[in-house]
């Protein structure tokens, strides 16, 4: 099958033509006649066999044709500036793929990723959240950002930074705490560890809860969170991750004992060989969390 090629001078004028809605603004930008736009379009009209523009009183309307096309060319257009634009950087596209543990990324990593995109525009980061249970080689991760100690098989580990871990509730929980023991009146709200809970009331001088406790589960702390402003009950979670709902006040830390069962780390596996790319997110996450 034969195809007919349009030439690319002809989408150019009439994308600027369509973007201005003025052939002679159109003419300006391309640095032409204003005769050389109207027949670019004029021949783009011809090979597509309608009407792109229509004339009215003050200068130019698309038509639906023309309104289909324009948000296509302009899509088109960006991405191949964006592509000439690493190429005369003299870097190409580079993939990477990080699995982040949902706390940190929506308390720490998303705030931080438009600043990334900027300092790394050749980077592809393509990001994929995990409950903290994470296999990095069948998901073929670069690197992997979970909570703990620091020590996994076959891993190098990075510190990012510590997590301390103390009680969070809805303030109208908090306004009925007057001592750590009252929190035993409430629903306890944990991760799958089973030791948070125990080791929080023993640092605030408290004996452990009953193994009869009401006591509810979560995989990630965010959608814990969640519970704890609808008034479930008192979770314990990593305080630093949730100080956008702290200085709205929508959740409190009502008393300040703090307990250190863990810390977050940017790990690869040994097996893993480094990538450019890889270095430098490392290189960028590390600085920005020393700050």
């Amino acid at each position: 099958m034969t195809r007919s090629y349009i030439p690319l001078n002809s989408l150019r004028a009439f994308e600027a033509a369509a973007r201005h809605l003025s052939f002679t603004h159109a003419a300006i930008e391309l640095n032409v006649t204003h005769s050389a736009i109207s027949q670019q379009v004029k021949a783009l009209e011809q090979h597509l066999n309608c009407q792109l523009f229509v004339r009215v009183s003050r200068g130019l309307m698309l038509t639906t044709e023309g309104e289909n096309l324009l948000p296509v060319l302009n899509d088109s257009f960006d991405r191949i500036a964006g592509m000439l634009d690493r190429f005369s950087r003299h870097r190409a596209q580079e993939k990477l793929k990080i699995g982040v543990v949902g706390t940190f990324a929506t308390g720490c990593l998303f705030p931080l990723l438009e600043d990334f995109r900027r300092s790394y525009p050749h980077i592809d980061l393509q990001l994929s959240t995990h409950n903290n249970r994470v296999d990095p080689a069948a998901e073929g991760l670069d690197y992997t950002i979970r909570y703990g100690g620091g020590a996994w098989h076959g891993t190098e580990a990075i510190f990012l930074c510590a997590a301390p871990l103390a009680p969070l509730c809805s303030p109208e929980f908090a306004d009925r705490l007057h001592a750590p023991a009252d929190i035993l009146k409430f629903t306890l709200l944990r991760s799958y560890r089973r030791d948070e809970w125990s080791a929080w009331m023993q640092a605030a001088g408290e004996p452990p809860p009953s193994p009869t406790h009401r006591v509810m589960v979560f995989d990630s702390s965010v959608t814990m969170l969640e519970a704890a402003q609808a008034g479930v009950g008192i979770a314990i979670a990593p305080v630093g991750m949730f100080a956008h709902l702290l200085n709205s006040e929508r959740i409190v830390q009502p008393f300040a004992t703090q307990i250190d069962l863990g810390s977050y780390w940017l790990t690869r596996l040994q097996s893993r060989t480094e990538t450019p790319a890889m270095h430098e997110f490392a290189q960028w996450l590390v600085g920005k969390m020393q700050k």
